[in-house]
C-alpha cells in the first residue's frame, strides 16, 4: 500500500516459478541462485521406473536456490544417487521403489561404504537425508537411516610454509603474465581511440581489432563452409596469426588464469571458494583521501550462514606493491575489458572474476561466451599443471586460517577451532612444544615456594619474634640445629607452618619485597632466582592476599628500625 493508502497495482502477467520436473516426471531442472539451469534425467539411473520417479520427486524438492544455491550441490547428490542405484541394481532382488528398501538392504549399503573416509561418510549421510524426506520411510527403516555415524578423522592438513609460498609464487606468475598482457593491449586500444596511429598501419589494424574484441568478444572474423571461423586476413596478419594467444587472449583472462586469481584472493584474504566464486565487483570509496590511495569495499556473501547472517564487508586499501588492495586493483584491470563486453548484453552481471570460454562460434553472444567465478575443476586443473597436490583452495584456506592468520576467517571461533585447528595435523604438531612449555611452566609454578605462614590480625601471646614473623614453636622447626632449636634462615620463616604474620610485620616485609625486587634488576637472573627467588615468591603471594591498598599503606609505614633489620638480614649479619 502506498503512503496515501492506495493499493499497489499488480503486474498484468502473473509470475509463476518455472517447472522443476518435466519429461513425464523423470527430468528435473535445477536453477541456481544466479538463474542458470541444469537438467538431470532420472530415466538414465539403473533402477526400476517407480524408484526413478520417487527419487526424481525427492530431488526436485531440493532444487530451490535457498536449498541448493549452486549446481555443485545438485551434481554431487546426483552422482551419489547414481552410485546408490548402481549398488541396488547389483542385488539379487533390487527394490522397485523406496518403500521396498528394508533395514537389511540399508545396513548392507552402509557396510559396503568405507565410513573412515569423508567420501564414505558423505555417501551414507546424503543418501539417508534424501530418502528420509519420503513419508513412506518410517519405523525400523527410518531408525536405521537415522542411526548416528561417527565423523571420520580429517587427514588433510595445512601446507608446509615452503609449499604454500611456492603455490602463491605460481599463482602470481600465472596471473601477473595475464595482467601485463591485458594491460599492454588495453593501452594500445586507448591509443587507437585517441587517434595516435596512422590509419591502415599495422598498429591501427591491431587497435581496430581490439576495439571489436572488447565490444563483441571476437576479433573481426567470418564464417567459412563447414562452420569454420576464420579471422579476417588483414587483421590476422597484423595480429601475427589466429591463435588464441594472438587474438582474444589479448584482452581476456582464460579459465586457468581466473583460477590463479582466485588462489591469490584465497591466500590474501582467507576466503573460501564459494565466496570467491560469487565475489561482486569491489567499489572504490568516492573520497580516496589526500594520499590518493584507493580504498575498496569488498562485499562478501557466505550462504551457509543462513538468512540474515550471510553478508559481510571488508575495506582494503591499495597502498602500493605488496598490499592487499593492490591485488584488487590488478583484478579490476585484468577483468575490465570482459566486464565491458558483458555489460552490453547482460547489464545485471556484477561479478569480479570473469573469463572468456574457448569457443569459436562467432554467433555466440557475449553473455554465453564469458564465464564467471572459479570452479573446483578449474582449481584442480591449474594445481595439476603446476605440480601442486591436494585441493588447493580447501588446503590453502586451512593454511591461511590455521598457520598464517591464526584467527577465524568468516567463521565463528568454535568453528575455527573444531573444524580448522583441532583436526589439522600440522597444527597439532606445532602445538606439541607449546603444550610442553605450558606444562613445564605449570610444573615450575607448582614447585615454587608458597606462603605457608598463618596470617593473623594481632600478635599471639607466647610467640617468639623473628626478623620476618612470629614463631609459635621455636624448638620444632623444619631445620634443627645442633643446639636443638630451629636453624633455618629468617627468610624461610614465611614458608614454615610455625610462623605467624600480623600487621606489625607488614611494613618490614613490604620493604623486604621492594629490596629483593631491586636486587633482581642488578643481578644475573639465575643467581637471583637461586638466592632470593623463593622468598620473593612468598612475599608476592602475601601482597596478593593482603591487597594493594594495604601493601601501599605498609610501605608508607616502614620505619628506620625496619630498614636496618632488613639490611642486616640481606647482608647476612643476622645469620651469624
Amino acid at each position: 500500500m502506498s503512503r496515501r493508502g492506495r493499493r499497489a497495482s499488480l503486474p498484468e502477467v502473473v509470475h509463476r516459478r518455472p517447472e522443476v520436473v518435466t519429461g513425464d516426471g523423470l527430468v528435473v531442472e535445477h536453477r541456481d541462485r544466479n538463474g542458470r539451469a541444469l537438467s538431470f534425467d532420472f530415466s538414465t539411473l539403473p533402477a526400476a521406473e517407480p524408484m526413478q520417479r520417487s527419487l526424481a520427486k525427492l530431488f526436485a524438492a531440493r532444487c530451490h536456490p535457498n536449498i541448493w544455491g549452486t549446481h555443485d550441490s545438485s551434481q554431487q547428490v546426483w552422482m551419489l544417487l547414481r552410485q546408490f542405484t548402481t549398488w541396488l541394481s547389483s542385488l539379487p532382488e533390487p527394490p522397485r521403489d523406496i518403500d521396498s528398501i528394508t533395514v537389511a538392504v540399508w545396513d548392507s549399503w552402509r557396510i559396503s561404504r568405507d565410513t573412515t573416509t569423508v567420501s564414505g561418510y558423505t555417501q551414507i549421510r546424503r543418501i539417508a537425508g534424501i530418502l528420509q524426506d519420503d513419508p513412506r520411510v518410517a519405523g525400523p527403516v527410518a531408525e536405521a537411516m537415522a542411526r548416528r555415524l561417527p565423523k571420520p578423522q580429517v587427514k588433510e592438513s595445512a601446507y608446509a610454509t615452503g609449499d604454500f609460498d611456492q603455490i602463491k609464487v605460481a599463482a602470481r606468475r600465472t596471473f601477473r603474465s595475464a595482467h601485463l598482457r591485458i594491460q599492454e593491449n588495453m593501452k594500445h586500444l586507448e591509443r587507437w581511440k585517441d587517434g595516435e596511429f596512422e590509419k591502415g598501419s599495422r598498429d591501427w589494424l591491431i587497435g581496430e581489432a581490439l576495439e571489436c574484441l572488447a565490444r563483441t568478444g571476437h576479433v573481426p572474423c567470418y564464417s567459412r563452409p563447414g562452420n569454420q571461423i576464420r579471422v579476417v586476413r588483414k587483421y590476422a596478419q597484423a595480429l601475427g596469426g589466429e591463435r588464441s594467444e594472438l587474438t582474444w587472449k589479448r584482452l581476456f583472462l582464460t579459465r586457468l588464469e581466473a583460477a590463479a586469481l582466485g588462489v591469490l584472493l584465497m591466500a590474501e584474504f582467507g576466503l573460501n571458494l564459494s565466496v570467491i566464486d560469487t565475489l561482486a565487483v569491489p567499489r572504490a570509496t568516492p573520497d580516496s583521501g589526500p594520499d590518493g590511495h584507493p580504498t575498496y569495499r569488498l562485499e562478501l556473501v557466505k550462504f551457509r550462514r543462513g538468512p540474515g547472517r550471510q553478508h559481510e564487508t571488508r575495506n582494503v586499501t591499495d597502498f602500493g606493491a605488496g598490499s592487499s588492495g593492490r591485488l584488487i586493483t590488478q583484478a579490476l584491470e585484468a577483468t575490465q575489458a570482459a566486464r565491458m563486453a558483458v555489460a552490453t548484453s547482460d547489464p545485471g552481471t556484477d561479478r569480479l572474476i570473469i573469463w572468456r570460454a574457448v569457443m569459436t562460434n562467432r554467433g555466440i553472444g557475449a553473455d554465453e561466451l564469458f564465464r564467471f567465478g572459479v570452479t573446483r575443476g578449474a582449481g584442480r586443473q591449474w594445481a595439476a599443471e603446476q605440480g601442486i597436490k591436494g585441493a588447493v583452495f580447501r588446503r590453502g584456506r586451512r593454511t591461511v586460517n590455521v598457520v598464517e592468520r591464526r584467527e577465524p576467517g568468516q567463521n565463528s571461533q568454535d568453528t575455527h577451532d573444531s573444524v580448522y585447528v583441532l583436526p589439522d595435523q600440522r597444527a597439532r604438531e606445532a602445538a606439541v612444544p607449546v603444550v610442553a612449555a605450558a606444562a613445564e611452566s605449570a610444573r615450575r609454578q607448582a614447585e615454587q615456594a608458597v606462603l605457608v605462614a598463618e596470617l593473623r590480625e594481632e600478635p599471639t601471646s607466647g610467640d617468639v619474634a623473628t626478623a620476618t614473623a612470629d614463631c609459635r614453636d621455636f624448638g620444632n622447626g623444619p631445620v634443627t640445629a645442633a643446639d636443638g632449636f630451629c636453624g633455618a634462615s629468617f627468610l624461610a620463616c614465611l614458608g614454615c607452618t610455625n610462623a605467624r604474620v600480623h600487621p606489625g610485620h607488614h611494613p618490614r616485609l613490604a620493604h623486604l619485597h621492594r629490596a629483593l625486587t631491586n636486587l633482581r634488576s642488578v643481578m644475573h637472573p639465575t643467581i637471583w632466582q637461586s638466592d632470593w627467588g623463593d622468598s620473593h615468591g612468598r612475599l608476592e603471594e602475601l601482597r596478593r592476599r593482603l591487597g594493594q591498598p594495604a601493601w601501599d599503606k605498609a610501605l608508607h609505614a616502614v620505619s628506620e628500625d625496619d630498614q636496618e633489620l632488613i639490611d642486616d638480614l640481606l647482608t647476612g649479619v643476622l645469620d651469624s
